[in-house]
């Protein structure tokens, strides 16, 4: 049975995480994750160990803590700390950075460094002793053995992934080719250096743009898909799309911050309405709930591989506000 994860929890304080946490667990979710930016959001691992003592199932993480801010000792030593509270429902969720890097002047980790940072947060993680060009080894005294989840969406970050994370975090829509393009290149990971590839978890990350009128809902996920071209254009080759408008960059300049962030996801669907129906439906799960649970059952039965997590994004029109943690468990957890 596949499991769900939510991290839009309440975000606004370590307690206001931890109630909502319980609330989540309460409502049927399986996981609760916790995005990770200085600037925006209480420290990650003050509200994860807080919720750890307000929840008994639900499993806990970050999505996503990157090296380019936090340092693997750093990454190591609090997710290991969080782990004491509930040692069986911990993980570690890294990437390369986004928003967090970018908000600090920051750049993200190159493919090289996210591997090296991650490797050696997992060996700390493990009490080995690690050689770090200091006088003494570095070792962590209070090692405990967390999974480390990576998000990941090129393909050499996820192979990277295979090689040597414990699940991979996948964000990159739901066309089979991508799924499939993602899926060899993490078995090809995995293969180089001698894993079951079967040992690895996998969860899917899906923008769900969540509006009852169809025409703008579709409109919404235009613009998921125009951001996912923004950053990633080789998205657009494996299932064969052309962009047919004027260059994205030049389109971003009537949109804010980006096309997957922009306040009002109509609008700017209606800056790239060229773009057709096939290639909203490659990156985004949309329309009402009754659209949105048909599109995930297509898209998890045509997957070349066990998903052991979904994790549904919410993106809702401007000025529309529901209680999306238990509206989707009723209407879409409940159902699976």
């Amino acid at each position: 049975m596949v499991g769900f994860a939510i991290n839009r929890l309440d975000m606004t304080s370590a307690r206001g995480f931890a109630e909502s946490a319980a609330r989540a667990e309460q409502l049927g979710w399986h996981m609760g994750l916790l995005p990770c930016n200085p600037l925006k959001a209480p420290d990650p691992y003050v509200s994860l160990a807080q919720a750890a003592q307000t929840t008994n199932t639900l499993q806990l993480g970050t999505l996503l803590d990157t090296p380019a801010i936090r340092h693997p000792s750093a990454l190591a030593g609090g997710i290991a700390t969080v782990a004491e509270f509930a040692p069986d429902r911990i993980h570690l969720g890294l990437g390369i950075g986004d928003t967090a890097v970018r908000m600090n002047g920051l750049a993200p980790a190159s493919v090289v460094e996210f591997a090296e940072a991650v490797s050696l947060t997992k060996r700390l993680l493990n009490g080995e002793k690690v050689e770090v060009g200091a006088r003494h080894p570095a070792r962590l005294n209070h090692a405990a053995p967390v999974p480390v989840w990576v998000a990941a969406q090129g393909p050499k970050n996820l192979r990277m992934a295979g090689q040597v994370a414990d699940g991979v975090w996948i964000r990159l829509g739901r066309h089979p080719a991508n799924l499939q393009m993602a899926w060899s290149a993490i078995c090809e990971g995995a293969e180089s250096v001698g894993r079951d590839v079967n040992e690895l978890k996998i969860g899917l990350i899906f923008h769900t743009a969540l509006c009852d009128d169809a025409d703008n809902a579709r409109l919404m996920a235009k613009a998921l898909a125009a951001g996912y071209y923004e950053y990633s254009k080789f998205l657009f080759d494996a299932p064969g799309f052309d962009w047919q408008g004027e260059d994205v960059h030049e389109l971003q300049k009537k949109i804010y911050p980006d096309f997957h962030h922009d306040r009002d996801p109509i609008a700017a669907g209606k800056v790239v309405d060229f773009l057709t129906d096939e290639v909203a439906d490659a990156f985004a799960l949309y329309g009402d709930w009754d659209a949105i649970r048909l599109q995930l059952r297509a898209t998890l039965d045509a997957a070349p591989f066990q998903v052991d997590y979904v994790l549904p994004h919410p993106v809702l029109p401007m000025g529309v506000s529901i209680d999306y943690l238990s509206d989707c468990a009723e209407n879409l957890l409940a159902t699976f």
